[in-house]
C-alpha cells in the first residue's frame, strides 16, 4: 500500500521545481503573514498560578494590582554624596519623569541609612508584561538629568531595566550560538557526505524550516499566547530536527543509489527513499508533536509557549522533507548523473558515490559486547544508567527568580547595589482580602492586626501600607521584608503570612477571600503548581510513547521497552544536571554561579522533548531492523544488521543535535544553560548507551517476542521495488 511519504516524494520528484518554489513562496508567505499578524504576547494575568495567582486577580478586580516600578539612584562619583546636589537632581529627574505619559507616579527621595546614596522610585502606568517596552523613555531622563549633574553617578535598575537587559543578553546569547552550531554542523555534514554541496542541503532546508516556523508561530501565538521563548525553542529544535530529518532521507537516497549501481534514475531513488526514511520521518515527527502536547496539560503559557513553538517547527520540518527535499535530492542526482555520462565520454571511470560500508570496524566493535553478551551488556548498561539517576534523590527545584539573572547585565549591577542600600526595598509581600463592602471596617482592622504582628516579627522590615478599591470590596496590605526574594528567610516570612498572621486575623470575616501575593509567593507556588500537574502530564507522555510506538511497529513489546529506555534515559540525563549545576565544582568549567538548585521548568521540558526526540532514534533504528526482518532475516541478524545499517547516520545526527544543544551551555541564562545541558547529555545517553547497547541486548534476547503480538510481514525488499520501478519505467 502507498503512503502519503511516498505520493507526496513521486509528485516533488517529477516536478521539483515547482516543489522547490512552492516551499519557499510557502516560507515567504508564513514570515509575511505572521509580520502582519505580529507576535500576540503573554500577558500578566496569563502568568497566574497558585495563591499569588488567585490573589493578584483579586487585587485586578479592585484595580489595586501592582504596579511596576523603576528606581534611579544617585550617588557620588567619589568621596562623600553632597545632599544639595542630590536633592537638585531628584528634583530634576522628578519633573522630568511626571511629564512622561508612561509614569503613574514619582515617589518623595529616599535616602539610605549610611546617607551615600537618594533613591527616587518611578512606578509605570500599566500591567507588568508592557513595562519593559516603557523603560526606555525613563531611561533616556535619566540619562538627561546625568548630563545635567556630571558630578553625580546616576543608575537605574527595577524588573523593567532587568527584564530588557535580560532580553538583549538573551539575543546576545543565541546569536553566539548560532556563529558556534552552524559552521559546526556544517563541517559534520560534510564529513558525513564528502560535499559541500551535499552538506548545505539539510541546513538550508532547516533554516528555511525555522523561519517559516518563526512566521506560523506568530499566527499561533493568538490562539497560545507567546511567553517570550517561542522563538528561543523554534531556533533549539528547529535546527536539531531540522537537520536530522533531513539527514535521515539523504543518507537513504545515497544507500540506494550505491546499492542500484546505477541501474535507477534519480526519481525512482527519491520513491524508495520515500518509502522507508521518509516513513520514518513522518512517524518521529508525529511522535514528537503528540509528545511535546502534553505539556499543554501542565496548564501554564510558559510549557505551552514551548510546547507551540516545538509543534510548529517540527511540523514544518516534516513538510519540508515532504516536498522540497525530494526535489533537491532529484535536482541533485540529475546533475551528479550527468557529470558521469561526460566522464564516461571522455572515456574517464566512472565514480560510484554515496555508499556507506554497513557494519564497519568501529559499529562492529561497539556492537560486540551486545551479540556477544547481551545479558552481561544489559545489565552493566543498566546498572551504569542507574549509578546517574542516584544523584535524584537530592533534586531540588526552585523557580529562578531575578536574583539569579546573570550580573553582567547593568541593570542588575545596579540591583545589587539597591538591595545593600535599601535593604527593606528587596521584597514586599500582598495580602488581598475581598468582601463584602459593608465589611470594609473589619478588613481594615484585620489587616491592621496583621500589620501590627509583621511589625514585631524580625523576618519583617516594619513597614506596611493599607490600600482599599473605590467601591470598598477589596484591600491591599503591602508588607515589607529585609531578605533577598531566593533566601530561607523571605520563604519564612511568607509561610507565616500564609499559615499564620493572615488566617488568624481574617478567617473569622464572613465571606471573605484572601491571599498572600508577591514575587516570593509567585516563586513558591510555580513550582508547587508545576509538581500538582506533574502527574498528569508524565502519565499522558507515557501513554503517549507508548501508542506511538505501538502504532509504528503493531508491538506491544517495542511499546514498552520504547517507555522504559526513554525513562531510563531521561532520569539518568537528570541526574547528571543535578551532579553538575547542584554543586560548585563544575562551575569555573562551564561559567556559572550555582543556586544549589534545578530550575523548576527543566525536568519536565527535559521529559517531555527527549521522549519525542528519542522517538527519532527509535523509529528509524527499528525501522531498520523490522525491514530486515521483513525481508526474511532472522531476528537476531535484523537487529545486528539494522543496528550497523543505522549506526551511522544516528551518530551523525547526535552530533548534530548535541551540538545545538551544547552550544546553549554558553549562554549567561542559568535556566537555558541547565536545558542546554541535560539535552545534550541525553541526546548523547540515548545515542550512544540505549541505542547501541541496550535496546539490541534487550531484542536479541527477546528475539521472535521483540514483535509481539504481531510479526513483520513478508515484503519486497528495497532493491526488489527498485527494481519493480525500474522496469515500470522502462515500460512507460
Amino acid at each position: 500500500m502507498e503512503t502519503f511519504s511516498v505520493r507526496m516524494a513521486r509528485w516533488s520528484a517529477r516536478h521539483p521545481w515547482r516543489a522547490v518554489v512552492g516551499w519557499l513562496v510557502f516560507v515567504v508567505l508564513c514570515l509575511g503573514v505572521g509580520s502582519a499578524v505580529g507576535m500576540n504576547s503573554a500577558r500578566t494575568a496569563d502568568y497566574r498560578v497558585g495563591e499569588a495567582g488567585r490573589a493578584e486577580a483579586l487585587a485586578a478586580e479592585g484595580d489595586l494590582e501592582r504596579r511596576t516600578a523603576e528606581q534611579v539612584l544617585i550617588s557620588a562619583r567619589s568621596g562623600a554624596l553632597d545632599r544639595a546636589a542630590a536633592q537638585a537632581a531628584a528634583k530634576d529627574l522628578t519633573a522630568r519623569m511626571e511629564r512622561l505619559p508612561e509614569v503613574e507616579g514619582v515617589a518623595d527621595p529616599l535616602l539610605s541609612d549610611d546617607g551615600a546614596i537618594l533613591m527616587v522610585e518611578v512606578t509605570l502606568k500599566g500591567e507588568e508584561r508592557d513595562a519593559k517596552d516603557k523603560v526606555d523613555a525613563l531611561v533616556e531622563q535619566t540619562a538627561a538629568v546625568q548630563r545635567s549633574h556630571p558630578g553625580l553617578l546616576l543608575e537605574e535598575t527595577g524588573s523593567p531595566s532587568v527584564s530588557k537587559g535580560v532580553d538583549q543578553q538573551r539575543s546576545d546569547d543565541l546569536a553566539l550560538s548560532e556563529a558556534i552550531t552552524l559552521p559546526v554542523t556544517l563541517i559534520t555534514l560534510m564529513v558525513v557526505f564528502g560535499s559541500v554541496t551535499m552538506a548545505g542541503v539539510p541546513l538550508l532546508l532547516a533554516l528555511s524550516s525555522i523561519a517559516g516556523a518563526i512566521g506560523l508561530s506568530m499566527v499561533v501565538s493568538h490562539i497560545s499566547p507567546d511567553a517570550g521563548v517561542g522563538t528561543n525553542v523554534i531556533l533549539m529544535i528547529g535546527l536539531a530536527v531540522g537537520v536530522d530529518y533531513t539527514l535521515f532521507y539523504l543518507k537513504r537516497e545515497r544507500e540506494e543509489r550505491a546499492r542500484s549501481g546505477g541501474r535507477l534514475g534519480s526519481e525512482a531513488l527519491v520513491e524508495l527513499a520515500a518509502a522507508t526514511s521518509g516513513r520514518a520521518v513522518v512517524v518521529s515527527g508525529l511522535a514528537v508533536v503528540a509528545s511535546t502536547a502534553t505539556l499543554y496539560l501542565a496548564s501554564d503559557v510558559i510549557f505551552s509557549s514551548l510546547a507551540t513553538g516545538t509543534i510548529v517547527v517540527v511540523l514544518v520540518s516534516v513538510a519540508s522533507s515532504l516536498t522540497a527535499l525530494p526535489a533537491l535530492l532529484v535536482m541533485l542526482g540529475k546533475r551528479e548523473e550527468r557529470k558521469e555520462l561526460r566522464r564516461a565520454h571522455s572515456g574517464k571511470p566512472v565514480r560510484r558515490r554515496g555508499g556507506q560500508r554497513a557494519g564497519g570496524r568501529m559499529w562492529a566493535a561497539l556492537l560486540r559486547p551486545a551479540t556477544r553478551h547481551p545479558l552481561v551488556t544489559l545489565c552493566v548498561s543498566v546498572l551504569g544508567l542507574l549509578a546517574l539517576v542516584t544523584p535524584l534523590a537530592g533534586l531540588k527545584i526552585t523557580e529562578m527568580s531575578r536574583d539569579t539573572h546573570s550580573r553582567d547585565i547593568p541593570a542588575m549591577r545596579v540591583y545589587d547595589r539597591l538591595n545593600e542600600a535599601f535593604p527593606e526595598q528587596r521584597v514586599t509581600h500582598q495580602v488581598v482580602v475581598r468582601a463584602d463592602a459593608s465589611r470594609a471596617a473589619d478588613v481594615t482592622s484585620a489587616l491592621r492586626t496583621v500589620a501590627r504582628r509583621a511589625d514585631a516579627d524580625p523576618l519583617f522590615a516594619g513597614a506596611s501600607r493599607i490600600r482599599t478599591s473605590a467601591d470598598r470590596r477589596t484591600s491591599v496590605l503591602e508588607l515589607k521584608v529585609p531578605h533577598l526574594g531566593n533566601s530561607d528567610e523571605a520563604y519564612d516570612s511568607l509561610d507565616r503570612l500564609r499559615d499564620g498572621y493572615v488566617p488568624a486575623a481574617v478567617g473569622g470575616i464572613d465571606g471573605a477571600e484572601f491571599g498572600v501575593s508577591g514575587d516570593v509567593a509567585r516563586y513558591a507556588d510555580y513550582p508547587a503548581h508545576q509538581n500538582g500537574k506533574l502527574p498528569l502530564v508524565l502519565g499522558a507522555l507515557f501513554l503517549v510513547t507508548f501508542a506511538m510506538t505501538v502504532y509504528a511497529f503493531r508491538s506491544v513489546v517495542l511499546g514498552l521497552i520504547g517507555v522504559v529506555l526513554n525513562l531510563l534515559s531521561a532520569a539518568a540525563a537528570l541526574g547528571l544536571l543535578v551532579l553538575v549545576f547542584q554543586g560548585t565544582w563544575a562551575e569555573g568549567l562551564l561559567d556559572f554561579h550555582s543556586t544549589g538548585s534545578i530550575g523548576s521548568r527543566v525536568p519536565l521540558f527535559l521529559f517531555v522533548i527527549l521522549f519525542g526526540l528519542s522517538m527519532d532514534y527509535q523509529v528509524f533504528v527499528v525501522s531498520r531492523i523490522r525491514e530486515a526482518a521483513a525481508a526474511g532475516v532472522p531476528t537476531r541478524q535484523a537487529v545486528l544488521d539494522g543496528i550497523r545499517s543505522s549506526a551511522s547516520v544516528v551518530t551523525s545526527a547526535a552530533v548534530v543535535m548535541t551540538t545545538v544543544f551544547a552550544s546553549f551551555v554558553f549562554l549567561h541564562i542559568i535556566e537555558m544553560k541547565q536545558i542546554g545541558f541535560v539535552l545534550a547529555a541525553a541526546v548523547l545517553l540515548d545515542a550512544f548507551v540505549v541505542r547501541i547497547l541496550v535496546l539490541p541486548s534487550a531484542m536479541l534476547l527477546l528475539g521472535e517476542a521483540s514483535w509481539w503480538p504481531s510479526r513483520p510481514r513478508r515484503v519486497a525488499t528495497a532493491s526488489e521495488k527498485g527494481t519493480t520501478s525500474r522496469s515500470a519505467a522502462d515500460v512507460r
